[in-house]
């Protein structure tokens, strides 16, 4: 379990045969590292091995073929989270690791002390995300400022633009996206009547659906 915080930005080492090396720093501070999980721009990893400056983990081939990481190089920059602790702070929200799906840089437009990023987004993602809802966009926790038919946009702060890789992304660039995972949760429980599961009820969660049973 991640929260959306990145604790520091990595750079892809070596990147072959189904395994990824990052070098790093802060990651790397615990003792027993070996089998603990780090998010890799959102990715949950199991770390395979680690040095004093870096760590490897495998990556499966439906990995790279469905999130960003397959489109990283020697030298690319990555955000890096450890799993929380049992006595953690949430920073950010709830994030599994686990990429629902990937989105496309659409604009970077400065206002003022920020950023808007827009990010067009499949409209089977777009109805986990809602105004002011919490996103994770390469693993760093956002609230959604503003949803349409097939984008949503987050305003960046200076913080997250220099902690994060954010700002490195161009038009037309992949991003990782995970929405919020008690919501999909919501949708599937909702989904089953007698313990039999309804596969057209998923047309069916509106907010008159939530009423009628008692939300």
């Amino acid at each position: 379990m991640f929260t959306g915080i990145v604790e520091e930005i990595g750079t892809v080492s070596a990147l072959s045969g189904g395994k990824i090396t990052v070098k790093a720093s802060k990651v790397l501070e615990q003792k027993e590292l070996s089998g603990s999980s780090i998010a890799v721009n959102g990715v949950c990893l199991t770390v395979a091995s680690s040095s004093a400056d870096s760590f490897t983990a495998d990556i499966m081939p439906q990995t790279l073929r469905l999130t960003n990481l397959g489109k990283l190089s020697v030298g690319s920059k990555v955000n890096l989270e450890r799993a929380m602790a049992a006595d953690g702070r949430f920073g950010g929200h709830i994030v599994s690791g686990h990429i629902d799906g990937t989105g496309t840089v659409a604009s970077v437009t400065p206002e003022g002390n920020a950023v808007w990023l827009t990010v067009d987004c499949p409209t089977d993602l777009l109805r986990y995300i809602l105004p002011r809802g919490s996103i994770a966009i390469d693993g760093v926790s956002l609230t959604a400022a503003e949803v349409g038919d097939s984008y949503f946009k987050v305003s960046l702060i200076p913080h997250t633009r220099q902690e994060t890789t954010l700002l490195n992304h161009k038009v037309g660039d992949m991003v990782n996206l995970e929405t919020d995972v008690i919501g999909k949760y919501v949708e599937r429980l909702m989904s089953f009547e007698n313990n039999q599961a309804k596969p057209e009820s998923k047309k069916k969660l509106s907010y008159e659906f939530l009423a009628e049973n008692g939300f």
